[in-house]
């Protein structure tokens, strides 16, 4: 039994990343405090790091859900899973061709994997585990974060964006 209400908890893990990182830049301040050349250089070292640490959890929270969809996300060697009752199935990295944002018909909105022989994938943006996708998207050749961010903020009314596709490769010759 914890002693913090559920809600309290849950807000709190949502900036778990954020307080970790300023948690390394305050520390990073404190040494840097010590006086002298080397605690100075050691203490602008941690807080450059947890100015970037802060920059990509701020990001990556972007793609926090709240949990409120069906189902569940999980990112494990390359392969995306999205596992729930209805509509689940699993994505290669490898494999995927186009990723998209769409919106179903009450106006929330998914995000489209496809992969050509497959089924495609529609994940709902609020479910659990969706801050995966962040880094899983991030790692793919040509992806754009940034956009991806920004597609979050867009109405339905705009309609679907597609946000990234993959290069056809040039054949051996």
């Amino acid at each position: 039994m914890s002693p913090f209400r559920p809600e309290a908890l849950a807000a709190l893990m949502r900036w778990r990343d954020l307080f970790g990182a300023v948690a390394i830049a305050g520390c990073g301040i404190w040494v840097f405090g010590f006086g002298g050349l080397f605690y100075q250089g050691l203490g602008l070292v941690f807080v450059l790091t947890g100015a970037g640490l802060a920059f990509v959890a701020l990001r990556r929270m972007r793609f926090r859900g709240g949990g409120m969809a069906p189902g569940v996300v999980e990112v494990d060697e390359g392969q995306i899973a999205y596992l729930a009752a209805e509509g689940g199935g699993f994505v290669a990295l490898s494999e995927l061709e186009e990723i998209a944002l769409v919106f179903d018909g009450a106006g929330r909105p998914h995000w489209r994997l496809a992969q050509a022989p497959l089924p495609t994938l529609h994940i709902p943006v609020d479910t659990t585990g969706a801050e995966a996708l962040f880094d899983a998207f991030a790692a793919l050749p040509g992806a754009r974060p940034g956009e991806m961010l920004a597609a979050l903020d867009r109405p339905a009314a705009k309609g679907d964006i597609t946000l990234w596709r993959r290069r056809p490769r040039p054949a051996l010759t």
